[in-house]
C-alpha cells in the first residue's frame, strides 16, 4: 500500500463470505471503477476463541488452520469481484486477521487505524431484530463506535 496516499482514499472492506459482503465488494468496484488514486484493502477477520473453547492446543491450531484455509478462499474469490471491476491488482490488498477479539467491529476498527483507511465498507448479514437486539450487530457497532473514517454499510 502506498503510505503517501490520502486517507480518503484507503478503503477497507471487512468481508465474511456472504452475499452481502459480496454485494459490498461490487459496490465497492462500481463506484471506484478504474478511477486512479484510490487503494483498497479487503479483510476477513477470524476471531480466535477463549482458550477454554478448545480441549488442547493442536485441537486450537487444527481450527485456526481450517477457518484460515476458509478465509483465504473467501479473499481470493472476493479480490477477483475487486479486480473484475476494473480496479488494478497493484491497487487492491488482501488481508487475514487471526486473534482474539472482543468483537468483530473492534478488530475491524483496529485494522482500520493500522492501514490508515478513511473508509470501512461492510454488508450488513441481515440478521433478525430480535438477533440483533441480544447480540448486537458489526454494523450498528461500527456506526456507533467509528471515529475519524466514513462507514458504508451495504445491504
Amino acid at each position: 500500500m502506498d503510505k503517501n496516499l490520502n486517507k480518503n482514499r484507503n478503503i477497507l472492506i471487512a468481508v465474511d463470505g456472504s452475499e452481502n459482503s459480496k454485494r459490498a465488494v461490487l459496490y465497492v468496484g462500481d463506484i471506484i471503477n478504474s478511477t486512479k488514486g484510490f487503494h483498497v484493502t479487503i479483510v476477513n477477520i477470524i476471531s480466535i476463541p477463549p482458550d477454554d473453547y478448545f480441549v488442547s492446543e493442536d485441537e486450537k491450531a487444527s481450527w485456526i488452520g481450517n477457518k484460515s484455509f476458509e478465509s483465504n478462499k473467501i479473499l481470493q474469490e472476493h479480490l477477483s469481484l475487486l479486480l473484475r471491476s476494473g480496479i488494478n491488482k497493484d491497487d487492491v490488498d488482501i488481508k487475514l486477521v487471526v486473534k482474539e477479539c472482543i468483537s468483530v467491529a473492534e478488530c475491524i476498527l483496529e485494522t482500520q487505524k493500522k492501514l490508515n483507511c478513511g473508509t470501512i465498507v461492510i454488508g450488513r448479514r441481515g440478521i433478525s431484530k430480535k438477533e440483533e437486539f441480544i447480540y448486537g450487530s458489526t454494523s450498528n457497532k461500527l456506526l456507533h463506535s467509528a471515529k475519524d473514517c466514513s462507514v458504508w454499510i451495504i445491504e
